[in-house]
């Protein structure tokens, strides 16, 4: 049994002294293998008188059982400081700064800020907005809006046409917000008074025309609409808008199929190093045009011109952004640029009103 108590001693210092598992498994092996010192002492026990092999084999178990118990125990140990070992070396910095909040790097387009802007404006003045489709029949773009069959006025506007259907109507995308007026007369009695904003089509492409670009247009019919109301209205859009105490306008003579007097306008300005003031100057600059809404329009939209009379007019919402915030090339608006974007861009939340401001 000394022996034993020896082998057993030898065993254990050997599993403690065992830096890493390859010599943790040499010890197991000197120990426990085929032709370990534990095997060959239990392969004895067969040559043993049964009394000799009662005691003897309890002892060599035993002894088994507390080798392999200390085998496993300094296995796990080599193993979780191994894993340690391997961390440290290969550790990587998973953690990353905060991200801003979607709310500090958003940026409203310049042209939704100026959709925004004209529609507080005019709904301070009592106006709702009317919305239409982008695809129209030709008859809600044109005839009913005094432009009749291969009448010249129609090449007035570059227009996509859509292959004709199975009854040989062809389809287009509007070229202007003038549909959202007819729709809107056909189904509301008036007095009317409505803003139709949205996406408009046209054949042109260079740095201040699109195929796609922005209108907003605004329709009164009443009794007694006239052109003078016409006139401050459009005064006092001018000055909301572009946040001056007082502007110029002119009136010029002008032709559009869907009004009669047509009128184009003028806002007075100052250009200087390259940039346009309004509110000051000598300068002219055409901003938009109106008129008295034809009578033929009124007629084709079920209205009756003798009882009621109206004005409209329309703008483009892309060249008043231009001109309110100093963008120099139309198609930047389009390009999607992150860069141009968190340039001209508006934060959000920022909603314009009146009283606390346009533009922020």
């Amino acid at each position: 049994m000394s022996d034993l108590s020896a082998l057993r001693d030898e065993t254990l210092a050997a599993v403690a002294a065992a830096s890493e598992e390859g010599a943790l498994d040499a010890v197991r092996v000197a120990a426990l293998g085929k032709k370990g010192s534990i095997t060959a002492l239990l392969a004895m026990l067969g040559k043993m008188s049964p009394d000799e092999r009662r005691g003897a084999g309890a002892a060599i178990n035993a002894l088994k059982d507390e080798v392999t118990q200390a085998l496993g125990e300094r296995r796990a140990l080599l193993k979780g400081a191994a894993l340690d070992a391997r961390l440290k070396a290969e550790s990587l910095d998973v953690t990353l700064p905060v991200r801003p909040a979607g709310i500090e790097t958003g940026r409203i387009h310049p042209i939704s800020q100026v959709f925004d802007e004209v529609t507080a404006i005019f709904a301070d003045m009592g106006f709702a907005v009317a919305e239409g489709p982008d695809i129209e029949s030709d008859d809600y773009n044109f005839t009913k809006l005094n432009f009749p069959p291969g009448h010249p006025a129609r090449e007035m506007h570059d227009t996509f046409f859509f292959a004709p259907d199975a009854n040989g109507e062809r389809k287009l995308l509007r070229t202007h917000t003038s549909p959202v007026q007819v729709r809107t007369m056909l189904t509301q009695k008036p007095p009317i008074r409505v803003i139709c904003p949205g996406r408009t089509y046209r054949t042109d492409f260079d740095q201040t025309h699109t195929p796609q670009f922005h209108q907003v247009e605004g329709l009164v019919i009443d009794k007694s609409a006239n052109l003078g109301n016409l006139k401050w209205l459009l005064e006092e859009f001018c000055k909301a808008f572009f946040e001056v105490k007082d502007v110029k306008m002119r009136f010029r003579p002008s032709f559009f199929p869907f009004t009669s007097p047509s009128v184009e306008v003028d806002i007075q300005c100052r250009r200087r190093g390259g940039e346009i003031r309004f509110g000051e100057g000598e300068d002219w600059l055409e901003v938009l045009g109106c008129g008295m809404v034809h009578a033929n329009v009124l007629r084709n939209c079920g209205i009756d011109p003798d009882e009621y009379q109206g004005f409209a007019w329309g703008m483009g919402l892309d060249r008043i952004a231009m001109l309110k915030y100093g963008l120099p090339d139309l198609r930047d608006l389009f390009d999607g640029d992150l860069r141009w974007i968190r340039h001209y861009g508006f934060r959000p939340l920022e909603i314009p009103t009146l009283a606390g401001g346009l533009s922020g």
